[in-house]
């Protein structure tokens, strides 16, 4: 029992790192985009019309899914029932699934892999969260019912 607890408060220790560095990626690749998009469109005059722009503009749909999955480990992280090891390590295995930046991939794949490409900082934050991900027992698959809060 104390080796499944230890595994769950590893797995949850690391989650909670992986946040950290999934905000940080996340900013940094709106900037970037922004950026990007203030060189086609000209500059986007204030933070309100730019925030408009993330929520409803194409340019920047292939981020949504990572705004979304922040909001999704929050609300594990949060939550009143006590999460799972497996739930933290589904988590963890979205997130490996999620950021995995690909030349001729889908959207947000090609997109994230270009980020990468054009922003040392953003690389930098990529292979800390791969490193995060990449633990040494990121692979375990034990999806007890032990819980942390």
């Amino acid at each position: 029992m104390a080796s499944a607890n230890s595994s769950l408060d590893s797995s949850f220790q690391r989650l909670r790192e992986f946040r950290g560095v999934l905000l940080r990626l996340h900013k940094a690749l709106l900037h970037s985009e922004r950026a990007v998009y203030e060189q086609f469109y000209g500059r986007i005059p204030s933070s309100g019309e730019f925030f408009r722009l993330v929520i409803e503009h194409d340019w920047f749909s292939w981020l949504r899914p990572m705004s979304q999955f922040i909001v999704e480990i929050d609300d594990a992280l949060s939550a009143k029932e006590p999460i799972t090891l497996g739930q933290v390590e589904a988590l963890l295995a979205k997130a490996r699934t999620m950021l995995q930046p690909c030349e001729t991939g889908s959207s947000l794949e090609k997109r994230y892999y270009r980020a990468i490409q054009r922003d040392p900082d953003i690389a930098l934050m990529h292979a800390e969260a791969t490193r995060l991900l990449a633990s040494p027992d990121a692979d375990s698959n034990n999806a007890t019912g032990d819980s942390v809060q």
